[in-house]
């Protein structure tokens, strides 16, 4: 199967988070979409790891109101030692489920600052990205610069206004 990776802190998953889901599976096609509840981005502060649990369950509460989404909530996150890296993540994923492939969903401004990740090169060649628009981010720019550096990186630009 071809798996969509959306991932985040979803603090709380909102009907913007689940349109994306949507929009994944109906309209750019994947299989499904496992939605990752990140404890603590290891880039950002203001989210306690401490509540993960708590967002993770009301994630699976928010997609079961919708059972025409193609989803899975996924806690394999809340189970992995800290710091969580998405590249440890994807990994895991792949060991878990070798017949399946993955895709990070990400917005606009993560592509923006994809150098800053870890491994960010691996996750760009071995599982590619799928790029929502964001406001104030050129995500043709942003594209042209990384595949510059390297044009096998897999980057898709979603329309999705």
């Amino acid at each position: 199967m071809n798996i969509a990776i959306y991932s985040g802190s979803f603090n709380p998953l909102h009907i913007g988070h689940l349109a994306i889901m949507k929009h994944m599976t109906e309209v750019v096609g994947f299989d499904c979409v496992y939605l990752i509840v990140s404890p603590k981005n290891p880039l950002k502060d203001g989210i306690s790891s401490a509540t993960g649990h708590e967002r993770y369950q009301a994630a699976v509460q928010a997609v079961a109101r919708h059972p025409e989404l193609k989803v899975m909530v996924d806690d394999i996150e809340l189970q992995m030692p800290e710091p969580h890296y998405t590249i440890r993540t994807l990994e895991a994923l792949r060991k878990r489920e070798p017949e399946n492939s993955f895709t990070l969903v990400i917005g606009a401004d993560n592509l923006a600052c994809i150098r800053s990740w870890r491994d960010y090169k691996t996750i760009l060649k071995e599982y590619g990205v799928a790029v929502f628009p964001r406001t104030g981010f050129g995500l043709e720019a942003i594209r042209t610069d990384l595949l510059t550096e390297d044009n096998s990186y897999k980057i898709t630009l979603l329309n999705a206004e």
